[in-house]
């Protein structure tokens, strides 16, 4: 490894969450903006949406509905995003015995005290009605014999209240449905295959824009800009900062790294949901790892250990279908206790019913020589979704004036310290639809893009993998000081192998850093166990550390991270 070129983050050195300027460890410089060439192209739209998952695909069509011009930038096919592998539901209170209330005591009791209770109530009493417009756009759910829209449960939810498409095949069926939308209307322009560098910003800080990478487009390094009046970041998640993620190969976080170089704040990144129920493959690094649903306990699979024993019955009145970062630990602590690398999902007493209930997961395990009616099935905590992100308010709007968010990269309060099964794909059709309403309502005339002084650079492609290896080993489901620390050290060194070459790969490999130095910030930062976030030397949640992480880079590039007393409950 190069010599390490890290410096002091603060002066701070008290734990406590009162101090306005957190201490951190040794942390690497970040890039303001990615070395790139100058823009050597230009189209001009009312509106750039980046990603094309059902945060952004729904957004732009809402954005449609009010009479805009949209540009969709995605960074492969418009249906490589994670919104497709989902096989959970949605969860929304479409049964009369079922109430908006108890929907946000079970979000509220999931996100462990830290859920804004205004995001919280918008979603769940807005959601069932963008549920009908998903439904309007060609979604279909599953029905029972008289039509009804099939309602079942998952860990958390206290009742019957999430809708499911092709039984585990939710994603799939949504993905199709705005996919179709999208290409029937002219005035949606999809530019696939294109890589976001870069929020662009006018003299007054404005976001009007992005500079982006179109493979195919020129030379490799050849970069062009799309002009907007608002600019959408729906870029999904991060997990492929860690070496085992149910998140495709495009979620390494590219718009908390834009965002955080347009001068943005993300908050609650220390909240790293990794689902308990990934199947479990050897060798997988860099991969998708296949998701078994919290849907198939919700039908009544059991979680066994290496000895065979069910280990959450005793840890949670709700047993295996508790908060997923109870199961997540516990199945974690069953691991580390047995020396395993995995434990069971047992759904054989539920019979041959599982391959008509859940056939993709049937399917994905057959495919590798396993048989759920008949085999258990192994399965490990991975990766799944980031419950903070960018930091956003109710009407999807960032730190940065013009500047949206809106899904997974975006951090409402919905969550808090831990996502509620179901809930992100309520959340995404909810802000979306709030986003577009806002720019509608807006009058801003941006000026022109300014490219400030400040410094650009990229990060070899040799440091994806030790990076990887690095999160997991120290920021992962268990995380301390010190092993925090020497994710610190790893970090900076390999901010400290710079690439001359500007491309897609060390692009990739930059955003991967910023993202990866955020996420160990914020869980170094938060000293204690809360949600997902799982501190072994400050094993419980203190009342002291009710509130919020925010970070945001400065000028030098440093990562500065800051105490928000909470007004979430």
């Amino acid at each position: 490894m190069a010599q390490s070129r890290a410096t002091p983050q603060s002066t701070a050195t008290s734990a406590h969450p009162a101090d306005p300027v957190l201490a951190l460890p040794r942390l690497p410089r970040l890039p303001r903006r990615l070395r790139a060439s100058a823009p050597s192209w230009t189209e001009t739209t009312d509106v750039v949406v980046i990603g094309s998952g059902v945060a952004g695909l729904t957004c732009a069509l809402y954005l449609r509905q009010a009479g805009f011009h949209v540009t969709v930038v995605t960074k492969v096919h418009i249906d490589d995003g994670s919104t497709r592998w989902a096989q959970g539901g949605v969860a929304a209170v479409l049964d009369a015995a079922d109430t908006p209330a108890a929907h946000a005591r079970d979000t509220s009791i999931a996100g462990v005290d830290l859920c804004d209770p205004e995001a919280v109530d918008v979603t769940v009493t807005e959601g069932p009605e963008r549920v009908m417009d998903l439904i309007r756009n060609g979604a279909a759910f599953d029905r029972d014999g008289d039509g009804n829209l099939e309602l079942t449960r998952e860990g958390g939810h206290r009742a019957r209240r999430i809708i499911h498409a092709g039984g585990d095949a939710t994603g799939a069926e949504i993905q199709r449905a705005l996919h179709e939308a999208v290409f029937r209307d002219p005035w949606i322009r999809v530019i696939e295959n294109a890589m976001v560098l870069d929020v662009l910003t006018d003299a007054g800080g404005q976001a009007c824009g992005v500079s982006l990478h179109v493979l195919g487009e020129g030379v490799e390094y050849g970069v062009g800009g799309v002009n907007a009046r608002a600019v959408v970041l729906a870029t999904g998640g991060l997990g492929q900062i860690y070496e085992s993620t149910t998140n495709p190969s495009v979620s390494i976080g590219d718009g908390v790294a834009a965002a955080l170089r347009a001068g943005a704040d993300v908050t609650d990144l220390e909240f790293v949901q990794f689902h308990p129920t990934a199947l479990y493959l050897e060798d997988s690094t860099g991969d998708r790892q296949p998701l078994i649903s919290e849907a198939l306990r919700g039908e009544g699979a059991y979680l066994r250990d290496a000895n065979g024993e069910r280990f959450m019955l005793g840890r949670h009145e709700l047993a295996e279908l508790a908060p997923r970062d109870v199961v997540a630990k516990a199945a974690t602590a069953s691991m580390l206790a047995q020396g395993t690398k995995n434990v069971w999902l047992d759904a054989r007493h539920l019979g041959e019913g599982i391959e008509t209930r859940f056939p993709t997961i049937t399917k994905t395990c057959r495919d590798i020589g396993i048989d759920p009616v008949r085999d258990l099935i192994p399965v490990a905590p991975a990766a799944h979704y980031a419950s903070g992100g960018v930091r956003s308010d109710l009407h999807g709007r960032t730190s940065v004036p013009g500047l949206y968010a809106a899904g997974e990269v975006a951090c409402t309060g919905l969550h808090g310290a831990n996502r509620l099964a179901s809930n992100s794909l309520l959340e995404a059709l909810v802000f979306s639809r709030r986003i577009a309403d806002d720019i509608a309502r807006s009058d801003w005339q941006p000026g022109e893009a300014v490219f400030p002084d400040v410094e650009s650079w990229a990060v070899s492609t040799t440091s994806r993998e030790p990076l990887q290896a690095a999160m997991t080993a120290g920021a992962g489901v268990i995380r301390n000081a010190a092993s925090l620390t020497a994710t610190a050290a790893t970090l900076s060194e390999l901010g400290a192998s710079r690439t001359g070459r500007p491309r897609p790969a060390t692009w990739e490999a930059t955003n991967l850093l910023t993202v990866a130095v955020a996420v160990t910030a914020a869980a170094y930062a938060r000293r204690e166990t809360r949600g997902s976030h799982w501190r072994d030397d400050h094993p419980q949640a203190e009342g002291a550390w009710l509130g919020h992480i925010h970070l945001r880079l400065n000028e030098d590039g440093q990562m500065r991270c800051t105490w928000q007393n909470s007004t979430r409950s």
